[in-house]
C-alpha cells in the first residue's frame, strides 16, 4: 500500500519516515515539505544517508496529493494547516491519519476556546480519536479520518482511564505532573530552546490551561461516563526526548491489587503497553526509540492517594509510532508490523 507524510521534515515527519521505510507492507512514495521541495530526502534527514530510498520532498499542494495515488496520508504538521489538507485528501477518499490537533477535540466550541479558528468544522463529526488500546473497535469502520493522540495525553489516559472507569481512583483533586524532552516543543528557531537555555534547566510551562488539557478532560468524559476536572503541570526537561507523567489521585478503592487487576483487565493482550511491578517506576531512558509506554503504581497509605507513573518517547508513542500503530489497526496489518 502506498503511504505518503505531510510535514515530513519536523522531528515527528522524521520518525514516521523511519518506521514507514522499514514497514514490511507500506511504501513510502510521497514526502512533501514547502521548506525542502526538490530536495533528496537523505540530504534533509542525514540519519538516511547511504539508503537508496530515490524519494525526494515535493511540495505541499492539497489538490495534487488528493489526486496521487496513494491510499493513506499521514498529517505531520500544525493545528490550523492540517486541517486544510485534512478536508482535500477525505474528499478525494483517502485515508487520513492527522498527528496535529485539529481533530483531536470533538466539541467545536472547546476547540475554539483553546487554539483558534477552526479551518474545517465538517469534518469533526466523521473524524475518530484513537488511543489503539482504549478506542473501541468500530472506529475502524466509522472513521473518515483518525485523530492521533498527542504526547502528553497519551502519558495520562492509559494509566488514567480503566481506574476511573473501574471506579478505583477519584474524580476529584487529580494532579498530573509531566516531564517532555524539548523535540515536544518542535524544530523551532527561538531563544528558549536554544541547547545552552536548555542543558542543566527544568522549568515548568503552560500552567492552568495546556492546550492538551482539554483533549485529555474530553476523552476522560467520553471514556467514563462522567466528567473529570485534573490539575495538569507540564514541565520541560533538559533531555531531547521522552515523557515521565506522575499522577496523583485519591484512592476510592485502596487496594493496589485491585489497580492492578483493573490494568490487566484492559492491557494484558496489549503487545505496547508495559505494567511494571509496583517497586519499580518508569524511566525514559527504557522507553525512548520503542513504541511502548511503561506504567506503574503505588498506594500511599499516609496520603490515602494512589501514585501512578508513566513513560513514554514522546515522538514514537506520542506521535509518529502511535500513529503507525493505528495505521496497522485500521489497514489489517498486525498491530506491531514495524513497530518495536
Amino acid at each position: 500500500m502506498k503511504v505518503g507524510i505531510v510535514g515530513a521534515s519536523g522531528y515527528t515527519g522524521e520518525v514516521l519516515v523511519q518506521l514507514l521505510l522499514g514497514h514490511p507492507q507500506v511504501e513510502l512514495t510521497t514526502v512533501t515539505s514547502r521548506t525542502h521541495a526538490g530536495k533528496a530526502l537523505s540530504k534533509v534527514i542525514p540519519s538516511l544517508r547511504g539508503a537508496d530510498t530515490g524519494l525526494c520532498f515535493v511540495d505541499s499542494d492539497p489538490a495534487a496529493l488528493a489526486a496521487s495515488d496513494v491510499s493513506l496520508f499521514f498529517l505531520a504538521l500544525p493545528h490550523g494547516a492540517a486541517a486544510t489538507y485534512a478536508r482535500a485528501l477525505v474528499a478525494a477518499g483517502k485515508k487520513v491519519i492527522d498527528l496535529s490537533a485539529d481533530f483531536r477535540i470533538a466539541d467545536l466550541a472547546t476547540y475554539q476556546r483553546y487554539y483558534g479558528e477552526h479551518h474545517a468544522p465538517e469534518l469533526i463529526k466523521s473524524a475518530r480519536y484513537v488511543i489503539p488500546e482504549l478506542a473501541a473497535p468500530s472506529w475502524k469502520t466509522e472513521a473518515a479520518l483518525v485523530a492521533a493522540p498527542g504526547c502528553y495525553p497519551t502519558s495520562m489516559l492509559v494509566p488514567l482511564a480503566p481506574l476511573l472507569k473501574a471506579g478505583i481512583v477519584s474524580r476529584e483533586h487529580i494532579v498530573v505532573n509531566s516531564f517532555s524532552g524539548v523535540s515536544g516543543a518542535g524544530k523551532k528557531v527561538e531563544e528558549a530552546y536554544l541547547y545552552v537555555e536548555r542543558a542543566e534547566s527544568a522549568k515548568a510551562y503552560g500552567l492552568t490551561k495546556h492546550r492538551h488539557l482539554a483533549e485529555v478532560e474530553e476523552q476522560l468524559a467520553l471514556h467514563t461516563g462522567a466528567p473529570v476536572v485534573l490539575q495538569f503541570n507540564p514541565h520541560l526537561a533538559p533531555m531531547r526526548r521522552g515523557i515521565a507523567t506522575t499522577i496523583t489521585v485519591p484512592a476510592v478503592k485502596p487496594d493496589i491489587t485491585a489497580l492492578y487487576a483493573a490494568w490487566a483487565a484492559t492491557y494484558g493482550g496489549s503487545p505496547f503497553v508495559q505494567i511494571l511491578p509496583s517497586d519499580e517506576t518508569p524511566d525514559t531512558a527504557h522507553v525512548v526509540g520503542t513504541n511502548r509506554i511503561d506504567i506503574s503504581a503505588v498506594f500511599d497509605p499516609r496520603t490515602k492517594n494512589f501514585v501512578l507513573t508513566a513513560a513514554e518517547d514522546n515522538l514514537v508513542k506520542g506521535a509518529g509510532g502511535q500513529a503507525v500503530q493505528i495505521m496497522n489497526l485500521w489497514c489489517g496489518f498486525p498491530e506491531t508490523a514495524g513497530l518495536i
